[in-house]
């Protein structure tokens, strides 16, 4: 029996950049908004949201709503 994905609706902070990227390229744009700009970085692919908000200072809860509000698969 093969597994099926699950198809994901919704950006979460535990997920990670490389994730966020993979599910949305234009998501990048956001990213880089908010000044993440190592998002392409070997290191920062596998750190969370979370993680990389808080290394910038940013209010991950807040970055959520906006990456959501701005993802193409709505």
């Amino acid at each position: 029996m093969k597994k099926q994905k699950k198809e994901i609706t919704q950006i979460t902070k535990d997920m990670t950049i490389k994730d966020i990227l993979e599910m949305d390229e234009t998501l990048a744009e956001v990213l880089l908004g908010f000044g993440m700009h190592c998002i392409y970085c070997p290191m920062s692919q596998m750190e969370t949201l979370e993680e990389a908000a808080e290394v910038h200072g940013i209010d991950v809860d807040f970055l959520v709503k906006k990456l959501n509000a701005n993802k193409a698969f709505k």
